[in-house]
């Protein structure tokens, strides 16, 4: 219900949550139920990439950038025009990257690899991450003005301890569908099973 409302609001969003919760999943909801949604749908995870790789990824390059550039190349921002960015991770990019996403927040412009003008996209940008922004920000590992540009909309996925009635829903479904992708006669969970499972802590 809470995807709904903020989808429709064309703005900045930040998903926060535990690792292994689901926010990809729920950046493409908020993409799907978005006016964008017939636009591309475009991520990048932050934390797997060098910051040299990431803007290269992101804003594109020009031919002989770098040793590898062979051509020129559009990034994801160009991808994703009219859709949505979703930037996981985002608390893995460093201070000097955190500058240059800061300005296409602000402008709407960005500068590929090896160019002297600049591009501009409208695309939708919704980050997450699984840290404490607010205490990053506080200790100076992360931009102050990029987090607020981030936190327009907030949308916390709890886990699974701490939403337990989904537990039962969740585990009807998985067996339903297993039961036909393997042709199964219908199974049941035992209530031994079903209390393991309402009491695991489901961590990641």
């Amino acid at each position: 219900q809470k995807v709904k409302k903020i989808a429709v609001l064309d703005t900045t969003a930040l998903i926060t949550g535990e690792t292994g919760v689901g926010k990809s999943v729920f950046a493409e909801l908020l993409h799907h139920n978005s006016m964008r949604k017939g636009g591309k749908f475009v991520a990048v995870n932050c934390g797997s990439l060098t910051e040299t790789l990431l803007e290269s990824l992101l804003f594109g390059h020009k031919r002989g950038a770098f040793t590898d550039a062979h051509r020129d190349k559009i990034g994801y921002f160009q991808e994703a025009n009219g859709g949505t960015l979703f930037l996981d991770e985002i608390t893995e990019t460093t201070l000097a990257f955190q500058v240059k996403l800061l300005k296409v927040l602000e402008s709407g412009k960005f500068r590929a690899v090896g160019s002297d003008s600049d591009l501009s996209s409208d695309v939708r940008i919704i980050a997450a991450t699984n840290k404490d922004l607010k205490k990053m920000v506080k200790e100076g590992s992360f931009r102050e003005d990029l987090y607020y540009r981030l936190n327009v909309i907030t949308l916390y996925i709890p886990p699974l301890r701490e939403r337990r009635d989904d537990i039962k829903i969740l585990t009807n479904a998985f067996v339903k569908e297993f039961c036909a992708k393997y042709k199964k006669a219908e199974l049941k969970v035992s209530p031994g099973v079903l209390s393991l499972l309402l009491n695991y802590p489901w961590n990641g």
